[in-house]
């Protein structure tokens, strides 16, 4: 059953994620255990390093410059306020440390160079380094590993086919050609989506067909339950029920067997016991803190507290895959060629994307 599997189609996927709920998490607990200790969580600790002013229209994110939320915006932070942070984190139990900038796509010059030295500083301090920084190009996803990064998310967020109800700025393909990118070094991928954005369970499968056959899988996929922020075009979508965060997890699961399965944002709407049921169908992540990147977060307190009910432990560091060494900026095989890739813009029109943006214009 656990098999490793890369023709996935929607149907298959489907019918996984359709099958009566206990058949469904009995399934996917027995593929969790072949391939994971089930008693064991990763913390990761989520740090935007550039809050706000992004140029892209994504109907979820409160930080698209575009729309009219209560974000307050900040510059690049310092090397050494990161530090500061990742320090803290992982005194509180976080093993990795990923850091968020809201950038459309990297750009090579003085901020990607501070942002490399940040990975360099984290990696020093035996912490997982991931980051999330928009689309890359080879050259840039060279750097950052030579930099000691661990791994590089970029999320489809959905299907191919939704993705365009959400967002025009960027298209599908960008993204994973920034997931090959990545594929080129030996920095792992981090990739998943988003539910809960009026979305069917078709392009909940469809996501997961995108993500499930690549080869090789992502070694880490964050399953997040959107969060309505007032100002964005997606502000009046109903939260997603626990009964689909589980089903989403535990399809994940059964998919994609040795993938970290990462509960992610949208865990201050769920219970302790819907919790406990989204580890038994396969998470094996969480991100603590009192915010992810914008978005409220549990307290990390109170995720220990969990785990001490619940009898888990957090994962150690680099336990999937070792280490990454660091070379010094000094010492860098690969130079900024001060690319100007040519990522897509699809522009087309989202009618409640575009109602966000005028309804922002009268605000201001």
């Amino acid at each position: 059953m656990s098999e490793m599997k890369h023709n996935w189609t929607k149907e298959d996927v489907l019918a996984i994620y359709n099958r009566p709920l206990m058949d469904l998490l009995f399934d996917a607990a027995t593929i969790h255990r072949e391939h994971h200790d089930p008693n064991t969580v990763q913390v990761s600790t989520l740090l935007s390093i550039k809050t706000g002013g992004c140029p892209e229209d994504c109907g979820y994110c409160p930080q698209a410059a575009r729309y009219h939320t209560d974000i307050e915006g900040n510059d690049l932070m310092s090397v050494q306020h990161v530090k500061a942070q990742a320090l803290r984190a992982k005194s509180s139990g976080s093993s990795r440390v990923c850091m968020g900038a809201a950038w459309r796509n990297v750009k090579d010059g003085e901020e990607f160079d501070q942002v490399l030295e940040m990975v360099r500083t984290i990696n020093k301090l035996d912490m997982e380094v991931c980051c999330t920084l928009g689309m890359i190009t080879e050259n840039q996803a060279q750097r950052l590993a030579e930099a000691g990064l661990y791994a590089y998310n970029h999320n489809l967020d959905s299907s191919e086919e939704y993705y365009k109800e959400v967002i025009s700025t960027r298209g599908y393909e960008d993204r994973l050609e920034t997931i090959d990118n990545v594929r080129k070094t030996n920095v792992t991928v981090c990739s998943g989506g988003i539910i809960g954005m009026g979305e069917k369970p078709e392009d909940r499968a469809g996501m997961l067909v995108a993500l499930a056959t690549l080869n090789p899988q992502p070694e880490s996929v964050p399953i997040n339950a959107l969060v309505a922020v007032e100002g964005t075009p997606l502000e009046d979508q109903t939260p997603v029920s626990i009964w689909d965060m589980v089903r989403m997890v535990a399809t994940t699961r059964i998919v994609m067997p040795e993938t970290q399965v990462r509960l992610s944002a949208g865990r201050t709407e769920m219970s302790r016991e819907g919790q406990a049921m989204c580890f038994f169908a396969g998470a094996n992540s969480i991100f603590a803190g009192d915010k992810l990147l914008t978005t409220p977060n549990p307290d990390v307190g109170e995720d220990m507290e969990m785990f001490k009910l619940l009898g888990l432990n957090p994962q150690k560091p680099f336990v999937k895959k070792s280490q990454p060494e660091t070379v010094e900026a000094n010492d860098s095989q690969y130079e900024a060629l001060g690319e100007k890739p040519k990522w897509t813009r699809p522009e087309h029109k989202i009618e409640r994307n575009e109602d966000a943006k005028q309804k922002a214009k009268v605000l201001r």
